[in-house]
C-alpha cells in the first residue's frame, strides 16, 4: 500500500502522507511559508475550532449542510479540541494570505478526520468536503478575526487574574514594610525619608491599574463579524444563519460575544487589537519600572544599594564565586521589552490594511497571542519566584538614610532653607550626619528635634500650619 495519496485542486496536485490530516492547501502552504519559525498559536487554531461547530451546527439548523455530516464535523472538532492533534496544525505563523492557510489547515484536518468518523477515507471529499461542508456559509474573513477574539478573551482573563495576584503581592510587601524607614531618591540622588513600604504601595497601584485597564478591554473585542464573510456583507451566507451563528458561538465559547453592527468595518479594520496590545504595552512600561527598581534597590549586595533582598534563584557566573543576579527580575524586564516589540508589530500590521482586507492579520494575531502568554507566565514567575521572596534590610536602608542629607528638607520649615542648605553643605564636606550637625549648632531644642525627626512625621507631614 502506497505511504502517500494524491489530492488535487486547481494548481495541479501534491502527495500528501496518508497519516496526515491535513491536505493538499495545507501542503502547498508548508511549502510557500517554509519560515522555519513558529506554528500558529495553538490557541488560535482552537478558537477556529470552535468556530467551525457553530457554523456546522447554524448551517445544519437552516438545513443547508446534511445532519449525517454535521454531526461527524462537530464530533471531529470536538476530538480535536480534546486529544493532542498539534502535529497537524503546521502552517507557519507568519503566511500571506490574511490567514487562509491557517483557515485551510483546519478545514482540511476537520473534515479528514470526519471522513473517517463516516467510514471514509482520507481525501475522499466528494462524501465530505473542506469548503464545500466545514466552511460553508463562511470565509477566513469572518472566521480568522473572530476566532482571534475569542482567543484573546480568553487569555486577557488570565493575565488579568495573575495581575491582581501580583497587586496582592505587592500590598502585602507594602504592609509588611511599613516601618521600614529608608532614604527615597529622584533623579537617582538622595531626595527624603520615607517608608520602604511606600515604594510597594506605588508599584501595587500602578499594577492595578494596569489589571483593571486589561480586564476592560475584553469588552472592545466581543464584537465579532462571523456570518459576514469575505467583505463583511454577508454574501453566501443566509440571515437566517448569520443570527443562529452568532447565537451558537455565544452558547460554545461561553463569552458574552455580539454581532457586530458594521461588518464590514470589523472585517477590515485591526484597530481593536492595536487598543488591546496598547494596555499590554502600558502593563509592560510598568513592570519594567518595578523589576528595575528591585534590581537597583537589590543591587551589590555591598558595592550597591543592599536595601532589600531578591530570593536567590541561581548561581550567577561561571568565572565568579559566589555571585548572585537578580534573573527573575531580568526575565520580567526582557519578556515586557518583547511584549513592546510586539506592540509596534502590531501598530504596524494594523496599519498596513488596504481596502476591505488587512493581509496582515497573521502577524497580529501571532504578536498578541505571544504577548498574552509571555506576559501572563511571567508576571505569575516574577510574583512567585521574586517578589513573594523579597526581605527588607533595615539596617542598611537606615544607614543610607542617615548618611544622606535628605533629613534636612524636614528641618526647612523650622529653620529656613538657607540655614538648612548650609547645614546639608557641611555634612557633605565633614562627613557629619545632619543630626549631628543640628545638635553641634543647637538650632533646635532635643525634644524638638525627635518630634521633627519621628518617622511618621517625616513620611507623612501633612501640609505645615495646617
Amino acid at each position: 500500500m502506497s505511504k502517500f495519496r494524491i489530492e488535487k485542486d486547481l494548481l495541479g496536485e501534491r502527495q500528501i502522507p496518508n497519516d496526515a490530516y491535513y491536505g493538499i492547501q495545507t501542503k502547498r502552504a508548508i511549502e510557500n511559508f517554509a519560515l522555519g519559525t513558529k506554528h500558529v498559536n495553538m490557541s488560535l487554531i482552537q478558537a477556529i475550532l470552535l468556530v467551525k461547530m457553530a457554523c456546522a451546527k447554524a448551517n445544519m439548523e437552516v438545513g443547508i449542510l446534511e445532519e449525517s455530516k454535521a454531526k461527524a464535523i462537530l464530533d471531529a472538532c470536538d476530538e480535536l479540541l480534546k486529544k493532542n492533534y498539534d502535529n497537524q496544525f503546521v502552517t507557519d505563523a507568519l503566511q500571506g494570505g490574511a490567514g487562509t492557510s491557517t483557515n485551510m489547515n483546519v478545514n482540511e484536518v476537520v473534515a479528514n478526520l470526519a471522513l473517517e468518523k463516516l467510514g471514509r477515507q482520507k481525501g475522499e471529499y466528494e462524501f465530505l468536503h473542506p469548503l464545500n461542508d466545514v466552511n460553508m456559509s463562511q470565509s477566513t474573513n469572518d472566521v480568522y478575526p473572530t476566532a482571534l477574539r475569542i482567543a484573546a478573551i480568553y487569555k486577557i482573563r488570565k493575565l488579568a487574574d495573575e495581575l491582581a495576584e501580583l497587586q496582592e503581592s505587592l500590598q502585602e510587601k507594602e504592609e509588611e514594610f511599613s516601618g521600614v524607614l529608608k532614604l527615597g531618591r529622584t533623579q537617582l540622588m538622595d531626595a527624603l525619608p520615607m517608608m520602604l513600604g511606600q515604594e510597594f504601595g506605588a508599584y501595587a497601584r500602578a499594577v492595578s491599574r494596569d489589571r483593571w485597564r486589561i480586564y476592560k478591554v475584553e469588552e472592545r473585542l466581543r464584537q465579532i463579524n462571523l456570518g459576514g464573510t469575505a467583505i463583511g456583507t454577508g454574501m453566501n451566507a443566509s440571515q437566517k444563519y448569520i443570527y443562529l451563528v452568532t447565537d451558537a458561538i455565544q452558547s460554545i465559547t461561553g463569552l458574552g460575544l455580539a454581532r457586530s453592527e458594521y461588518p464590514i468595518d470589523t472585517t477590515q479594520n485591526m484597530d481593536v487589537f492595536v487598543e488591546v496590545s496598547g494596555f499590554l504595552k502600558s502593563a509592560a512600561v510598568n513592570l519594567i519600572k518595578i523589576s528595575n527598581d528591585l534590581r537597583l534597590l537589590a543591587s551589590g549586595p555591598r558595592g550597591g544599594l543592599g536595601e532589600i533582598n531578591l530570593p536567590d534563584m541561581q548561581a550567577g557566573s561561571t568565572i565568579m564565586p559566589g555571585k548572585v543576579n537578580p534573573v527573575i527580575a531580568e526575565m520580567m524586564g526582557m519578556v515586557s521589552m518583547k511584549v513592546i516589540a510586539n506592540d509596534t508589530a502590531i501598530t504596524m500590521a494594523a496599519s498596513g490594511g488596504q481596502l476591505e482586507l488587512n493581509a496582515f492579520a497573521p502577524l497580529i494575531a501571532e504578536s498578541l497571542l505571544e504577548s498574552l502568554d509571555v506576559l501572563t507566565g511571567a508576571v505569575s514567575i516574577f510574583r512567585e519566584k521574586c517578589v513573594e521572596g523579597i526581605t527588607a534590610n533595615k539596617e542598611r536602608a537606615l544607614e543610607h538614610l542617615e548618611n544622606s542629607t535628605a533629613l534636612v528638607t524636614a528641618l526647612v520649615h523650622h529653620i529656613g532653607y538657607d540655614r538648612a542648605a548650609e547645614i546639608a553643605k557641611e555634612a557633605l564636606q565633614s562627613g557629619k550626619t545632619i543630626v549631628a550637625l543640628v545638635r553641634e549648632h543647637s538650632l533646635l531644642g532635643e525634644e524638638e528635634l525627635t518630634g521633627i525627626l519621628n518617622p511618621n512625621q517625616i513620611t507623612n507631614p501633612g501640609i505645615p500650619g495646617r
